[in-house]
C-alpha cells in the first residue's frame, strides 16, 4: 500500500515540476497595445535558452520582413525568427542573454520567469541600462 502512495505522489510531483517550466510555446502580447501579436517557441540548445517566431497572428503580417534588422538578419522573415538568445538558468530567473524587437530594430538585455501564481503566465523583460519594459506572454497548449 505504501509503495502505491509513493508512486503517486512521486507522479503527481513530477506533472507539477514538468508544468512550471519555460520550455514550450508562448502566445506573446504586446505591452502598449495588449493585443496578441505571435506565438514563439522557447527551447534548450546547447546549454542554453532560445526562442523563435513559429507563428503570427495576423495573417497579414506572416509574410513581414525584418527590415529593422541590421546584418545578416536584414530583410529575412520575422517568421521562423530567433528573438531570444543564449539565456542562462539562475535560480528562478533565465538571464545572461538577449532579446531582441523585430519591430523597432532593437536588442536588449533579457531575463525570463514564471509569474510566481500562474505558471502559464511568462513574464519577458528587456533591460537597456537600468530602464525596463516587461511583457507578459500566455503559455499555450501544445
Amino acid at each position: 500500500m505504501n509503495k502505491y502512495f509513493l508512486l503517486i505522489i512521486l507522479f503527481c510531483v513530477s506533472i507539477s515540476v514538468t508544468a512550471q517550466d519555460i520550455f514550450g510555446k508562448w502566445k506573446t502580447i504586446d505591452d502598449e497595445t495588449g493585443e496578441a501579436k505571435s506565438i514563439v517557441e522557447i527551447y534548450k540548445k546547447d546549454g542554453k535558452v532560445f526562442g523563435k517566431i513559429i507563428d503570427i497572428i495576423n495573417p497579414l503580417d506572416k509574410e513581414v520582413l525584418c527590415t529593422a534588422c541590421e546584418g545578416e538578419d536584414y530583410n529575412k522573415p520575422v517568421l521562423g525568427f530567433e528573438l531570444i538568445k543564449n539565456l542562462t538558468k539562475e535560480g528562478r530567473y533565465y538571464k545572461n542573454g538577449s532579446i531582441f524587437d523585430p519591430e523597432k530594430g532593437k536588442k536588449y538585455t533579457c531575463r525570463l520567469a514564471l509569474d510566481k501564481e500562474n505558471p502559464n503566465i511568462l513574464e519577458v523583460r528587456g533591460y537597456i541600462s537600468f530602464l525596463y519594459a516587461t511583457q507578459y506572454w500566455i503559455r499555450v497548449d501544445s
